[in-house]
């Protein structure tokens, strides 16, 4: 094959290069080891109707590749749906042929469903009957976690097998393949060393995407007149790495985790690489920014009072500028934030004051302290003894201010760190006072 006779081929590398069999597959052996379910599922002399699988992992790991394999090697008829694109209607068509199959062959045909956590509830209730009639074997592909995108009646009664990213070596593997055989490549090109250790770093775990890029990254040595795909042809060829990540699944909360335990634990390098992540793949940057917020009252507080007013001050940022400028402040946040001493010692403390509130530790609000400002307060006692604290020198005056319940609550103690140190002091004097401990 010439170089450039590969760049009409009909279908993309990826799809050319697909398995057609279990022994073909690259990486995954956690799950496909012998005697494991989906070996026993594409064993062509296994009785039975065999069991519903939900494959959940990151794009590009073969979750498409072995439910192929599976209905191939089993000899099963193969169906495919897009839950993006299907309905209801495609449901129920797709089981009516599948009892008619299920009748003719002796097995029932694998439906692959593809995106199952973009099929609604009502959706997925029409796979039910027929899962449960061993009328298909369902092998559904998800990128989302499926305890919160599946219903349960569907993860019970199917077995669910995780899929990993593939690792360096194994993406290393799927490149020499699709370089040498003949669906592929077939050894019209080379590929030098820098360039396949740069489609690894691309890939990131995703074989799809190594092949994707193989692929351009060929189409640009072909147009150069070459047939050694060098460093400088993937570099023209990929712009970057795309981040595997979706607003709306797995990857989001995990990043934004990472994000702020980062912060919290003053790596500022580390949060900075995050939050380049959620940038480039989309995020919404107020998302960010509330975040920050929350993390600085939380996690800083007063042992630095700025790190509010700087995050609070980003938010504000990026309603005025926007992005892709926006970034600037939130990077700046981020890191003042990261490297700001840490304290969540305000934080703990209304959480323990509205955990005895709710558990009823309130008393009555003093007489001294209640609004004595209305007809008949005074008559009520309102506001009789209560002292003035700008009388005293000291703007502190001796005097019980919580319900009598709660007169040994302490509620704020501050941290040895930044500002808090001082206020540590601070607090411990002005107690002494009010509790009339001191001259």
């Amino acid at each position: 094959m010439s170089s450039d006779s590969l760049f009409r081929a009909p279908v993309p590398l990826a799809v050319a290069l697909r398995p057609t069999s279990v022994d073909e597959v690259i990486g995954q052996d956690h799950v496909l080891s012998a005697g494991s379910p989906l070996r026993m599922l594409a064993d062509p002399e296994r009785e039975g109707p065999g069991s519903s699988v939900i494959l959940w992992g990151p794009p590009g790991t073969g979750k498409t590749t072995l439910a192929s394999v599976i209905a191939r090697s089993s000899g099963r008829k193969f169906v495919e749906l897009s839950a993006v694109t299907a309905g209801v209607k495609d449901v129920r068509d797709v089981m009516s042929d599948a009892r008619v199959e299920g009748e003719l062959s002796g097995r029932a045909p694998v439906l692959f469903l593809d995106e199952i956590h973009r099929f609604s509830k009502a959706q997925q209730d029409a796979l039910l009957p027929g899962v449960e009639n061993g009328l298909v074997v369902l092998i559904a592909a998800t990128t989302e976690n499926p305890s919160f995108s599946v219903i349960s009646p569907l993860l019970s009664r199917s077995l669910l097998i995780t899929l990993q990213p593939l690792g360096p070596d194994h993406i290393r593997d799927v490149l020499d393949r699709a370089v040498a055989d003949s669906r592929g490549l077939a050894g019209a090109f080379t590929l030098g060393d820098d360039a396949r250790e740069d489609l690894v770093r691309i890939a990131g775990g995703d074989a799809r995407k190594a092949l994707t890029a193989l692929e351009a990254s060929a189409g640009v040595a072909s147009a150069g007149g070459v047939s050694t795909i060098d460093a400088e042809h993937v570099a023209l060829a990929v712009d970057r790495a795309l981040v595997r990540y979706d607003s709306g699944g797995d990857q989001h909360y995990d990043v934004i985790s990472a994000f702020i335990k980062s912060v919290r634990g003053s790596d500022a390098d580390a949060a900075l690489h995050y939050l380049a992540r959620m940038i480039e793949a989309g995020e919404d940057p107020r998302f960010i920014a509330r975040r920050l917020i929350i993390l600085a009252s939380e996690d800083i507080g007063l042992a630095d009072p700025q790190a509010l007013t700087l995050a609070v001050s980003a938010a504000q940022a990026i309603a005025l500028i926007g992005m892709p400028e926006g970034r600037i402040p939130l990077a700046e946040a981020t890191v003042y934030l990261a490297l700001a001493p840490k304290s969540n010692a305000a934080y703990v403390g209304i959480n323990e004051a509205q955990r005895d509130i709710r558990e009823g530790r309130s008393g009555e609000v003093p007489t001294p302290l209640r609004d004595a400002h209305y007809p008949g307060s005074s008559d009520l006692g309102h506001g009789q003894g209560y002292r003035y604290p700008h009388d005293d020198a000291a703007g502190i005056v001796s005097q019980s201010y919580a319900p009598d319940t709660l007169l040994d609550a302490h509620y704020y103690r501050p941290v040895a760190r930044g500002l808090e140190r001082e206020l540590q002091e601070r607090s411990r004097h002005i107690r002494d006072i009010l509790r009339g401990d001191t001259d």
